[in-house]
């Protein structure tokens, strides 16, 4: 039978939304979510005749997988920067179809089903697929009328019961479009991997006139965003980009968000430390709610990332078998403001306050409880905002962001303390924010010497933010002469690349010489590693 006869088999639905959260978003937007993830189907809704346009320019993504599945994403937009942040796609709901297959030709279909995208969502879908194979990879495509989008490939993870001996993947942030060429993930799509996470600022808000691309010649654009049909573009034209297309074509991605895809350095209900038009707290939160729901529409996330206006579930667990706990923080939604006014203060006492905040008390309790009860040999926070302390100034004075875990010191010591306490095997965090590589030691408690070492961070650098960057910048050379904990540093573009297994951790920072003009090569700059039971970092 045909592929559209078979359509109406749809798969075993996702996880039920909580009566709550299904009336929390209204009406029209809840039946709007459960069409886009395929809790329900409406029969009565068409197909869209699209004329030969392509609305699979935005491309084919799957995220969160577990061992019986993941949610696959599209969003249709066959004109991507029409102004309006529609995609140039009529205002009605339109029937879309997928497949989920164990080989690339299709010839062995193990999922067929259909989902709606509608207007409210910016006609993007999010169908949750499961009843797969545990540790399979599998295919899948997107049918619209007579219109069909490339393929992508994704993977199931071992069963939570089992012993994978290893784990493979890739962590990236912080891509400014204008800043350079998204080369790296050209080189990231080449990689045997088994999922990439992504640490946040996936897009920026801000579009200036002239950048180091030359003239952007899309009207639609703004300087800077504040409302969803700015954000929607501003995905739209991210995704412009086939490197990263390709990317999350040929993995499944973890994803999380930092400050811009929403506003630079916003912190809880406080919107930027630059002065801004969306100062007041009420104009801030509907410039958060856009921003949540364009990542949301964008992004392969499950329903339980929807957002609820300006209030977004990101912080998550995923097991790789009992090797690997992957837990993904949230530092920017439950956060205290940054002391001192922000920015970077020698001598800012307000940053030791106990009762100072970054990951709000539910989260915090949330993640010591994980470290109490996983079974897993490799603790990982997916992280935002450096952990480790990076003064930057050499001699007593302390010099430190406010907008990382330095502005939050008591969090920090209460966290490291409680891995240490709970006898986490291995703490390793991986970060983004920085536009540098760095390898680290975590302290238990950096006014003291003497304390422990109880963990290990990676940091990884930008995709493009700052353009073509250097071996070892001015603040890297202030770093190094000021943090002992600091073992590595480097400020060339790129990306993470780890593998881990039961004896061992393995970093390798992969680097490019530019991103100003395409075409750069990559190279493994520098591996780090740690040792299973043996705290902190060893050049590899």
């Amino acid at each position: 039978m045909s592929w559209s006869t078979h359509a109406r088999a749809a798969n075993s639905p996702p996880g039920r939304l909580s009566r709550r959260r299904f009336l929390g978003f209204g009406g029209g937007g809840a039946a709007a979510v459960l069409l886009g993830t395929g809790v329900f189907v409406e029969n009565s809704v068409s197909s869209l005749p699209l004329g030969g346009a392509d609305p699979f320019t935005l491309g084919v993504a799957s995220g969160d997988p577990a061992p019986d599945g993941m949610v696959l994403w599209t969003r249709l937009a066959p004109v991507p920067l029409a102004a309006d942040g529609s995609g140039g796609m009529p205002p009605r709901p339109v029937r879309v179809e997928y497949e989920v297959a164990a080989d690339d030709r299709f010839a062995r279909v193990v999922r067929r089903g259909r989902v709606v995208a509608t207007p409210e969502l910016g006609h993007s879908v999010h169908p949750e697929v499961g009843g797969l194979e545990p540790d399979r990879v599998y295919y899948y495509r997107f049918r619209v009328g007579g219109a069909l989008s490339p393929v992508g490939r994704t993977r199931t993870t071992p069963l939570a019961s089992s012993s994978p001996r290893e784990l493979s993947f890739a962590f990236a942030s912080c891509q400014t479009w204008q800043d350079g060429y998204f080369t790296a993930y050209d080189h990231l799509a080449r990689e045997d991997l088994d999922l990439v996470v992504h640490l946040g600022d996936y897009i920026y808000e801000h579009v200036p006139d002239r950048d180091r691309r030359g003239k952007i010649g899309e009207a639609s654009l703004r300087t800077e965003v504040f409302d969803l049909p700015g954000y929607r573009l501003q995905y739209a034209l991210y995704k412009s980009e086939a490197p990263l297309r390709a990317a999350h074509a040929r993995f499944p991605w973890i994803v999380t968000l930092d400050d811009h895809e929403v506003e630079d350095d916003w912190a809880g209900d406080h919107p930027g430390v630059t002065p801004v038009p969306d100062a007041d707290p009420v104009a801030f939160r509907r410039r958060r709610a856009a921003g949540f729901q364009a990542m949301y529409e964008n992004q392969p996330m499950r329903h339980t990332q929807l957002p609820s206006g300006p209030a977004m579930r990101l912080h998550r667990r995923l097991a790789y078998g009992r090797l690997v706990d992957l837990t993904m923080l949230d530092t920017r939604q439950y956060r205290d403001d940054q002391p001192c006014g922000g920015g970077r203060e020698a001598g800012c006492t307000g940053r030791f306050a106990a009762g100072r905040t970054i990951l709000g008390t539910r989260q915090r309790a949330w993640l010591l409880n994980g470290f109490a009860t996983s079974p897993a040999r490799w603790q990982v926070l997916g992280n935002q905002v450096p952990m480790g302390q990076g003064d930057l100034a050499p001699g007593p004075a302390t010099k430190v962001s406010l907008d990382a875990w330095d502005g939050y010191v008591a969090d920090r010591n209460r966290v490291l303390a409680a891995a240490r306490n709970a006898g986490v095997r291995n703490l390793v965090v991986i970060t983004g924010d920085r536009h540098r590589n760095h390898a680290m030691d975590l302290r238990a408690d950096y006014a003291d010497p003497e304390s422990p070492t109880v963990g290990a961070e990676f940091v990884g650098t930008s995709v493009t933010t700052r353009g073509d960057g250097a071996e070892v910048d001015a603040r890297g050379r202030l770093m190094l002469a000021s943090n002992p904990d600091l073992k590595f540093y480097n400020a060339r573009r790129g990306y993470v690349r780890v593998h881990v297994d039961r004896e061992r951790w393995r970093t390798d920072f992969r680097v490019l010489p530019y991103v100003t003009r395409p075409g750069a090569p990559v190279s493994t700059r520098a591996t780090w590693v740690v040792e299973d039971r043996r705290p902190g970092v060893q050049e590899g």
